[in-house]
């Protein structure tokens, strides 16, 4: 086995290693946040599909769902092991994490770890839904965020790229230097050229999600009143010239128009729904990554302090819309609106003036910098409260073994 004491070691906002005991305590510390529900669930709960498990809003989904609907399943994700220089992604100490928690909680999920764009493992889910699942399919939450993809039909390779339509973007945005020191500067962002917006639709619009769709209903695995949510992302007007008008938010209209196909047609075979739900704003790997998004996202904490509302709470809010423990609220639309806590007018008028007065000398006044620089390192397993960094931990964490995560309590009746 072999162990290692962790430090974090950065280039900006992405980590090189990541912690597994510091993983696995965030995990338990979102599975002990997620409010319960008030009768437990038990027995066989609803088959869901998570595509995009873990982390971000999907780990949340994974996780709110096991607590609040008493999910059985499959949860998907695309992460590396341990090898002698590097330890295994954040993703796949988060999932290890997971699947503990299922075990103690008596469900039955299944973790697998691939290319959620293939259709090998579109096949391998389907053949996991019929063999161990009843063959009925009642749940999929599509959270997928990358940075290219392969179609299966043609073999073309997709790049998303992060830029303006129409003309160059110039905006604020928030990074630290390697003491750690903040720093405020304007960037500017080129537009996109060529084909960067359909490169970036057909990675990160509804493509996928829709073919995941086709699969699954072409073997005949949709029970009746099945039920899809895409998980989105609108966001400020601060930040809407790089993201909602830019290519990713090309790549989120398709999703949307994505869902109001799939919707009416849905609705017609199965009885079912299919949606977008719009989520918050968090600290995410790919969040991080968004000029402008770090700087906004510590104003908006500055201003709301403890009432930012992170995404195990929103994705606790969706499931109980999507099983009906609450009523479903769409907006003009048809999206779930997990957002309004951000954009209310009072909220955003705060944000946009502490945007305007954020400089380098000012920004510690502004924005909540110890919370964004712990939130970040959080995302690897570091800063987690609780956790002895000083002690060498085990990186070689296996994947979740398939037949471990049967349970007792985990019929595989329909």
């Amino acid at each position: 086995m072999h162990e290692r004491v962790l430090t974090p070691r950065n280039r900006g906002f992405l980590f090189l290693d990541s912690h597994p005991a510091g993983c696995r305590q965030l995990v338990a510390d979102m599975w002990q946040t997620c409010p319960a529900p008030e009768g437990l669930p038990t027995g066989a709960g609803p088959v869901a599909l998570i595509i995009g498990s873990s982390a971000g809003y999907g780990l949340a989904a994974t996780l709110a769902g096991l607590k609040r609907a008493g999910i059985r399943g499959i949860a998907v994700s695309f992460e590396k092991a341990a090898t002698e220089r590097r330890t295994a992604t954040a993703g796949w100490y988060r999932t290890a994490a997971t699947a503990d928690i299922t075990r103690t909680a008596e469900r039955d999920l299944v973790f697998l770890n691939g290319d959620a764009f293939s259709d090998a493992l579109k096949d391998q889910v389907s053949d996991l839904i019929e063999q161990r699942f009843g063959g009925r399919l009642d749940y999929l939450i599509y959270s997928v965020a990358a940075p290219r993809r392969t179609d299966p039909d043609t073999g073309a390779t997709y790049a998303s790229v992060l830029k303006p339509i129409g003309r160059a973007s110039r905006t604020k945005t928030l990074l630290f230097n390697d003491q750690g020191v903040p720093e405020v500067r304007d960037v500017e962002t080129g537009p996109a050229e060529g084909d960067d917006v359909e490169q970036t639709v057909a990675v990160m619009g509804g493509a996928d999600w829709e073919r995941w769709i086709d699969h699954l209903a072409g073997r005949g695995l949709l029970a009746d009143g099945f039920a899809t949510a895409a998980l989105s992302y609108i966001g400020s007007p601060l930040t809407a010239a790089i993201y909602r008008q830019g290519t990713i938010g090309a790549a989120k209209a398709d999703l949307e128009a994505t869902a109001r196909a799939l919707n009416a047609r849905l609705d017609r075979t199965v009885g079912g729904r299919a949606v977008t739900s719009v989520n918050g704003a968090a600290v995410t790997q790919s969040s991080t990554a968004i000029p402008g998004i770090a700087l906004y996202t510590g104003l908006l904490r500055g201003v709301l302090g403890a009432d930012l509302v992170p995404p195990i709470h929103q994705l606790a809010s969706l499931w109980d819309q999507f099983t009906g423990a609450a009523p479903l609220a769409l907006d003009d639309e048809g999206r779930i609106r997990l957002d309004a806590w951000e954009l209310g007018d009072d909220v955003q008028a705060a944000v946009a003036e502490r945007w305007e007065a954020a400089t380098t000398d000012t920004i510690a006044s502004l924005a909540d910098l110890d919370w964004f620089r712990a939130e970040v390192q959080r995302l690897y397993g570091f800063s987690v409260p609780g956790v002895d960094y000083t002690a060498a931990v085990a990186i070689d964490v296996p994947w979740p073994d398939h037949t471990s995560c049967r349970t007792s309590g985990a019929s595989t009746g329909s």
